[in-house]
């Protein structure tokens, strides 16, 4: 039974495997509510239903928390494009606290407004590095960001890029 806290934390150190995380604590979670549940009770069916349960619950957990590193990173790029004009460069970065995404950063670039209807929009392109010391991996991207309010906002749906793995 002390083995379960032990791969539980083991799983939640290893954030740069994101599958291995994504599954491993569901996972463990859910052999941890059946090993609870059975304690409590001798019906195989209700100790399968508490494990399934808990494993879910875990993993809608860390599907949210996954889909909030996903939105501030997003929102720290927004903002650092609304704040160049039309062919400006930008430094943007972000460190998450938790290993469940890694902290990241790179440069964007309006490549051109649009205004139409009252919407202020900007196309921009953008580059992703992990935060590693040595040469780093570098990917580029396009997405879209308007204005809300005094605020600038993702605007961009991503379904087909790699980038978000499984928050496709």
């Amino acid at each position: 039974m002390r083995a379960i806290p032990i791969l539980a934390c083991c799983a939640v150190l290893l954030g740069g495997c994101q599958s291995l995380l994504r599954e491993g604590s569901a996972d463990v979670a859910g052999i941890a509510g059946a090993a609870l549940s059975d304690a409590v009770t001798d019906n195989g069916a209700v100790t399968a239903g508490i494990g399934l349960g808990v494993r879910s619950l875990a993993a809608a957990g860390l599907g949210y928390a996954e889909r909030r590193a996903q939105r501030a990173e997003q929102d720290i790029i927004a903002k650092a494009a609304g704040q160049i004009e039309v062919g400006g460069v930008a430094d943007w970065g972000i460190r998450q606290n938790l290993p469940i995404q890694p902290s990241r950063a790179g440069r964007v670039t309006v490549v051109r407004e649009i205004d139409a209807l009252g919407h202020a929009c900007r196309e921009i392109v953008f580059s992703v590095s992990s935060d590693v010391k040595e040469e780093p991996d570098r990917a580029y991207y396009t997405a879209a960001v308007c204005r809300n309010g005094s605020t600038w906002k993702w605007a961009s749906a991503e379904p087909a890029t790699e980038r978000w793995g499984a928050l496709q």
